[in-house]
């Protein structure tokens, strides 16, 4: 099936919407999939992406930088990276954040907001349309949180 295949695909009512990838998948419930369709469509225009891009996959990349925390001095340069191995391998990639924790300045410890980063984690990586997700951090903090993560979220 050709790319523009899919695009008039969209426009067919009498078709449900069926893809489980790229920005065809986990569409928002508003009790009509192609108008949800329809919206995701304009907002990703909005964001300089072509009707093609919905068909490619979604790579997510969730990161815990933060100005509070030192260990991330590297986190726009990792992220620009992995971006640009992600665009030449032909996906798109998407950077969003998650919380981030930083034994200094969390009072009175970190140790007790690792689960809600876990959690935070986990859930965004949920509600998102991604396919793959890397997840970037710092320090021996992080990784703890991360690996809480379920493989199939």
């Amino acid at each position: 099936m050709e790319a523009h295949d899919t695009v008039n695909e969209d426009y067919n009512l009498q078709q449900p919407v069926v893809s489980t990838t790229g920005l065809r998948q986990g569409l928002t419930s508003y009790g009509d999939a192609h108008f949800s369709l329809f919206l995701r469509k304009v907002f990703i225009k909005a964001l300089g992406y072509s009707e093609d891009a919905l068909s490619r996959p979604i790579i997510g990349i969730i990161n815990t930088g933060s100005g509070f925390n030192p260990c991330h001095g590297n986190t726009p340069q990792l992220i620009e990276a992995a971006k640009r191995g992600i665009h030449l391998n032909g996906g798109i990639a998407i950077d969003f954040p998650t919380i981030s924790l930083h034994e200094s300045f969390s009072h009175p410890t970190s140790m007790f907001l690792r689960n809600l980063m876990s959690m935070d984690t986990e859930e965004m990586i949920r509600a998102q349309p991604v396919d793959a997700c890397i997840m970037i951090g710092g320090k021996n903090l992080v990784p703890s949180p991360f690996k809480y993560v379920p493989a199939d979220t």
